[in-house]
């Protein structure tokens, strides 16, 4: 009887340290994911300032990914992606916008993140609101979680 109690007590003590072992890698992976979130945004900011380069770094490469954003339309691929955002840097939209409502879904390889886009751009010397839901899918790639996926509203003042 206290072979088959010591038995049980060894078992739920192993399953809840393996609840716990893999609660803290998916906090982990979590936080991981949620500064690769405020790395693209830095990104985007900076992308309205006219630099593209920090928006090409977090994003992977692969044929793989897809763009939808607030102009409308969709690219595929990195060959469609990347001279995307080099026509974006060029209009060199100012303003700022920031990620609100986060929330992360996330695996050891695979994350998604849905939030709200908030903040202003600045269009003919005028700021133009930005409220737009968004959705960002990232891959962890060597170690690194790159953006393979966004997708947000549409905002009228961009597809003019």
């Amino acid at each position: 009887m206290r072979h088959l109690i010591l038995s049980g007590l060894v078992a739920f003590a192993s399953m809840a340290l393996a609840t716990a072992t893999s609660v803290r890698a998916a906090d982990d992976e979590t936080q991981a994911v949620k500064a690769a979130v405020a790395k693209f945004h830095d990104a985007l900011n900076t992308l309205f300032t006219g630099d593209a380069a920090p928006m090409k770094a977090v994003w992977s490469h692969a044929d793989d990914v897809t763009y939808m954003g607030p102009v409308g339309g969709m690219q595929v691929g990195w060959s469609q992606v990347e001279p995307y955002w080099d026509r974006q840097a060029a209009k060199k939209l100012g303003g700022k916008v920031d990620p609100v409502d986060v929330h992360i879904t996330a695996s050891p390889t695979l994350a998604v993140v849905h939030y709200y886009e908030k903040g202003e751009n600045i269009i003919n010397g005028k700021p133009q609101p930005v409220d737009i839901r968004a959705t960002t899918t990232f891959r962890k790639e060597g170690g690194v979680w790159k953006v393979i996926a966004h997708h947000t509203d549409t905002l009228a003042y961009l597809q003019k």
